[in-house]
């Protein structure tokens, strides 16, 4: 058959993304996935799979279902079985398919389940065929089980951290996918191996050495003759499960090289591990706080770690806030000081009702997580309202002294510059920016004069020690002392459409 007569492969779209902590009390619904079906997923894709995009033209695309919520606590059984289910019957009322772009965060746990992205795709396996070719993209705060390297044909997931790259890395796996198709090149080879280490992201940002010189070869490895792609994932800290740990997996039709290189960026990622640190200046928050005040650099943010809602935090820790409204340095009117965020929705219906320069006193925070501090009871004036925030729904700021608290009726991160000036605020003239984060996301680290991180408490906290995993697979890193030597030999993984064997290591 002439190329201009190949008929286009059709390749269908599914997947379910959240980051999960199981140290957080806070449970995830249906809804909070915002589920997209059908022709308006190509929106979350339009860059590359937009209408008249090149890999739109290739082949003929089947969207399903694709979820992604924000991260949060563990996924409830019911939400996960409503969602899986609905990608099943869709998927199984689609004709025949040749491909399958499976989109992922990686880090979805869900009540009584242990490797929650293995069990979706080994159903979807089950509804398409064992014939189809799969391409999963996925977070590199993901876990890859071995069944999930087993099911998946494809493999890869993001080089930076923070994720400058998640396009450019969904887009690769979906090239992948469709030129893998088009050649008729088959199934690659998969080499897996895991790396008994787990860290949070604050300590392995590529934006600082040693992460950044180990994810420099990452590229490097999958340019290598033989190989296809190369990917290091440093696994999930917050949840305790046999899988969370980083792995290295690389893919292609060469063995000889595929292993070489799996193994390779394995040792670079071990070896790397004593030299792993904080992407910033870390301390307690009266410290940080001391730094802030004391510092003529201006923003200075302060990273509340602990209940970091984009890390799995339930954002609703007043931990943080209490403290603050307490510390008369930041009360103090002469200095501007933000405070991102807390939730409390009867606060925000208070706020809205008694309109822009009222005084009110509400109570927000701790509806959800309540272990370390209980609800926060503060008096100020309202300073502004914002409805139609897809996360918050409603936004409120209130001023109490020198301190602009946002107070929002559902949560959400505070990422980018508009996220403030939407409510009237001017994050780069404010003296401290308080935001419930880990490392600052682009945008606020561009805008950050000064920073530190706040090592406080929360469901994301970032002692891992402290917090008692007691399922991962030991040893372990930093949960054991690094006396041991790992087996860090390259596995290589059967076929999706053949039996995986062997331990589960």
């Amino acid at each position: 058959m002439s190329d201009t007569t190949r008929r286009r492969p059709l390749i269908a779209i599914a997947g379910l993304g959240i980051e999960a902590s199981t140290f957080s009390p806070a449970r995830t619904e249906a809804p909070a996935f915002h589920p997209m079906r059908g022709s308006e997923i190509f929106d979350r894709y339009a860059a590359f799979l937009g209408e008249g995009t090149e890999l739109r033209r290739a082949a003929d695309w089947h969207p399903a279902l694709v979820g992604k919520a924000l991260p949060g606590g563990t996924a409830t059984a019911a939400a996960f079985a409503t969602l899986s289910d609905e990608i099943v019957e869709r998927l199984r009322a689609m004709p025949p398919l040749d491909g399958l772009w499976y989109d992922i965060h990686g880090a979805m746990t869900v009540e009584g389940l242990a490797d929650a992205e293995a069990v979706l795709l080994r159903r979807i396996r089950e509804a398409v065929g064992p014939d189809v070719l799969i391409s999963t993209t996925m977070d590199l705060h993901g876990n890859v089980s071995r069944e999930l390297a087993h099911q998946s044909d494809l493999i890869t997931c993001y080089r930076m951290a923070p994720h400058e790259d998640a396009e450019e890395t969904k887009e690769r796996g979906v090239r992948n996918l469709v030129e893998r198709l088009q050649n008729g090149a088959g199934r690659p080879l998969k080499a897996w191996v895991p790396i008994p280490v787990l860290l949070p992201g604050e300590k392995t940002s590529t934006r600082i050495e040693p992460a950044k010189s180990v994810y420099a070869q990452v590229s490097d490895a999958a340019a290598q003759p033989g190989v296809l792609d190369a990917a290091i994932w440093v696994g999930y800290a917050w949840a305790d499960e046999p899988r969370n740990r980083a792995v290295a997996v690389v893919t292609g039709d060469d063995e000889a090289a595929v292993g070489a290189q799996a193994e390779r960026l394995a040792r670079a990622f071990w070896e790397a591990g004593p030299a792993f640190d904080f992407v910033a200046p870390v301390g307690s928050l009266a410290e940080t706080l001391d730094a802030a005040i004391e510092s003529d650099k201006r923003p200075y943010f302060i990273s509340d770690s602990g209940d970091n809602p984009t890390a799995g935090g339930a954002g609703d820790v007043t931990w943080t806030l209490a403290r603050l409204l307490e510390d008369p340095r930041v009360l103090d009117t002469q200095r501007v000081a933000i405070y991102a965020s807390i939730p409390g929705p009867d606060a925000v219906a208070t706020a809205v009702e008694a309109g822009v320069g009222a005084t009110v006193t509400v109570t927000a925070g701790a509806a959800v997580d309540d272990v370390h501090e209980g609800p926060v009871t503060f008096t100020g004036v309202v300073d502004g309202i914002r409805h139609g925030d897809r996360d918050a729904e409603i936004e409120v700021v209130i001023r109490v002294g020198g301190v602009r608290i946002i107070v929002t009726k559902l949560r959400k991160p505070y990422h980018l510059e508009r996220d403030f000036t939407g409510l009237g605020l001017d994050p780069r003239n404010a003296d401290i920016v308080v935001v419930k984060i880990g490392y600052l996301e682009p945008e606020l680290y561009d805008m950050a004069a000064g920073w530190m991180m706040a090592l406080t408490p929360g469901g994301v906290d970032q002692d891992l020690v402290r917090l008692g995993h007691d399922r991962i697979r030991r040893p372990m890193l930093p949960f054991d002392a690094p006396d041991f030597d790992p087996d860090l030999h390259a596995r290589f993984i059967a076929p999706s459409n053949e039996p995986l064997t062997g331990p589960d290591e």
